[in-house]
């Protein structure tokens, strides 16, 4: 690795090329990109093919300066990444120079649009500068900083924004609370399978519609053991929607906050329900329903538009109306329509008079953790439409937070760029926080599509199906018997030759997401072309569910494809890995550089699981698939060893959940037992493949 740091306008290190302190005049802000502003998806950080040299410039202060980066650690053809932190800029680069960054733009241009926080380059010769900036208030105002930037440099993209997560946290924990997070306690909530009931009912959200969803599942088959009761349980008001009058788009989201309690339909739930309110709720849920988690929306603010200023429960908050201050960021990203102001994300319009948004964000976060810290052991939060970069930098405790905008089941266009923009953007998130992929529906024409994707993502796994509208042969592959999922080990991200192609509209790419088990690697392809256009950018409109318009691709798989396989293979391996297709069943033993074939129609998916084989003996390789019903096969493996002795060899594989558990065996086994009884098994001698039936409990 390759470090350098800028502090006090000098390059450590006796780096050349530096320009003076005059120079750096202005401010720069980051790490991943608020959301776009039109259809307010998280455009994902671009990576093009893979490099020989990454750089990474962290610009970790809350004011930055225009800088260039210095040309001694330019060399020809080598690939920079431009990390840039905390504020709102334009980015100009020279000639020769390949790039790409988190607005939908996948051809070199010189100028890069306002509120670009993620940056990677191909530097041929220099420069990166950067323009137009705002803190958020007039009064703040700067010229000079210290330790402003930060540079790191390796050869493998995933492993160096890790490592330089790690160097920030041992020189910049205590000014800049993100870091911390990465190392808090993680919401067990996680590793179960959830309910969410936007979807289901948005804000006419009821007492008995939950109890006769959460009926509903485990009727199916599919226990929930964890709930979100989501927007329309508050008490608000519309002041801009007058009775009698006919609805007015928008104006939902100028509702404000009347009382802190729940709304009346909330209280007095019935006799069948014995509930007086939403603590009694909440307990009857758990008794009667074995939920053991239960969160409900809320805005950081009170409710979309905030709190109401003449509500008679709300004086003794001092409430008064404060409007929004676009950056000049955000402004120069619309084209013909207002924006969307999200919730979270809302506070960094507020900031003048208040220090600026950083300021202001600090304050609301920092009262925010402590609030979950005192009153939820488990630290049971998820953050929401919060990539602002203050608010990143801002948390300590918040260990899970959304990687996109919503998943919108009426939005066709919508669904293959919602599960590209989660992978993209869980290459920063998943660093930060566990990232939350939302939820999707299981009845939906695309439930397999996003089933999959959540299956890989190392995120929780949540629906929001309305009551009785389910399709279990779908959940089922993402759901065991006790309501558990089988999540992996990371955040799922892009393949690294996927970063640097657009996997949603070049007509040709397909998207590989990767993740690892403890004892495999797992990756999903996605044909996510034809099916949607990233905001700002143009392209033809297609009818993604109509099989005229679908796009038949074919890419390849290999285990090169699972970064760090190493690091749940066994001393052992050889670098020979049994790969399964979950969707075909075929299984295939290749080497490092081998692959498999496989094509997809738009908005079809495959899932492989990649096992590293181990050498047991001579003439005994083996290697476990898991329980190959599920999405995640890999996920159910829990344990793995082996003992050999003259005669023969036992393999032991500790196993979690019930159905048809496969791996990869180079000769037929003698017997199989399971809990120490002898079951019968199925063998393929074609390609190896061992099947055995585990019984649920």
């Amino acid at each position: 690795m390759h470090q350098r740091r800028f502090s006090d306008g000098q390059w450590e290190g006796g780096v050349d090329g530096c320009p003076s302190t005059s120079q750096f005049t202005r401010c720069l802000m980051g790490y991943l990109r608020l959301l776009l502003p039109l259809l307010r998806f998280l455009v994902p950080a671009r990576v093009f093919p893979v490099p020989d040299m990454f750089l990474v410039l962290g610009f970790l202060i809350e004011l930055y300066l225009q800088c260039e980066i210095p040309s001694s650690l330019i060399e020809s053809g080598r690939q920079v990444l431009l990390w840039v932190a905390h504020l709102r800029k334009q980015i100009c680069v020279s000639s020769d120079t390949k790039l790409v960054d988190d607005t939908p733009v996948w051809k070199f241009r010189k100028r890069y649009s306002l509120e670009t926080q993620l940056l990677l380059l191909e530097v041929r010769e220099k420069s990166a500068v950067c323009d137009d900036i705002s803190s958020g208030d007039a009064h703040v105002q700067t010229t000079q900083v210290s330790e402003a930037v930060f540079i790191n440099s390796g050869d493998n993209p995933f492993e160096l924004i890790k490592e330089s997560f790690e160097y920030e946290i041992q020189s910049f924990s205590s000014a800049f609370g993100v870091i911390v997070s990465i190392y808090c306690l993680k919401p067990t909530h996680l590793d179960w399978f959830g309910w969410c009931t936007w979807d289901a009912f948005y804000k006419d959200v009821n007492p008995q519609g939950i109890k006769e969803g959460l009926e509903s599942f485990l009727e199916g088959g599919c226990p929930p053991k964890f709930l979100i009761i989501d927007d329309g349980w508050q008490d608000t008001f519309n002041e801009f929607q007058k009775d009698g009058e006919p609805f007015v788009e928008g104006s939902q989201f100028a509702s404000r906050l009347v009382d802190l309690r729940e709304s009346s339909k909330f209280m007095g739930s019935g006799a069948e329900l014995s509930c007086h309110d939403l603590h009694d709720l909440v307990k009857f849920i758990k008794e009667k329903y074995g939920v053991k988690f239960v969160y409900v929306w809320h805005a950081l603010v009170g409710y979309w538009g905030g709190i109401l200023p003449s509500s008679e429960k709300m004086k003794n908050y001092n409430p008064e109306i404060t409007y929004p201050v676009q950056s000049p960021g955000n402004v120069g990203n619309l084209r013909d329509i207002a924006m969307d102001i999200d919730v979270q994300n809302l506070i960094e319009t507020l900031g003048g008079g208040h220090g600026g948004r950083v300021s202001l964000t600090r304050k609301y976060q920092e009262a925010l953790e402590e609030s979950v810290a005192r009153n939820f052991k488990e630290n049971n939060l998820i953050c929401c439409m919060s990539h602002n970069t203050d608010s990143i930098y801002s948390s300590r405790r918040s260990a899970t937070a959304r990687a996109s905008e919503d998943f919108m089941p009426r939005e066709p266009t919508f669904q293959t760029l919602h599960v590209a923009s989660v992978a993209f953007n869980s290459l920063l998130l998943g660093e930060i926080v566990v990232p939350d992929w939302d939820m999707f529906q299981s009845h939906h024409y695309t439930a397999e599509f996003h089933g999959a994707a959540r299956a890989l993502g190392g995120c929780a796994v949540y629906v929001s199906d309305k009551p009785g509208m389910h399709d279990f042969k779908v959940l089922k592959k993402l759901v065991l018997p006790d309501g558990s999922v089988l999540r992996a080990k990371y955040a799922g991200r892009p393949t690294r030759d996927c970063l640097f192609v657009d996997t949603v509209m070049d007509r040709k790419s397909l998207l590989k997401i990767w993740n690892l088990n403890k004892f495999s690697g797992v990756v999903g392809v996605f044909n996510c072309q034809g099916a949607g256009n990233w905001p700002l950018r143009d392209g033809p409109e297609r009818n993604p569910s109509s099989s005229a318009d679908s796009l038949v691709l074919s890419g390849h798989v290999s285990p090169q494809d699972v970064d760090f396989l190493d690091e749940v293979a066994h001393e052992t391996w050889s670098g020979d890995s049994a790969v399964y297709a979950f969707h075909n069943g075929s299984l295939s033993r290749l080497s490092k550089e081998e692959n498999v074939k496989v094509t997809l129609a738009t908005l079809e998916c495959e899932i492989f699981t990649v096992s590293p084989i181990r050498v047991i003996n001579k003439t005994v390789h083996f290697a476990p698939i898991g329980l190959i019903d599920m999405y995640n096969s890999g996920g159910a493996t829990e344990g793995l060893s082996s003992n050999v002795e003259s005669s023969a060899c036992t393999i032991t594989i500790q196993a979690r959940g019930c159905g048809r558990f496969g791996a990869y065996s180079s000769k037929k086994p003698i017997s199989c037992t399971v809990d120490g009884k002898n079951e019968e098994f199925v063998y393929r001698p074609d390609d190896g493949l061992l099947i055995v039936n585990l019984e649920g409990h």
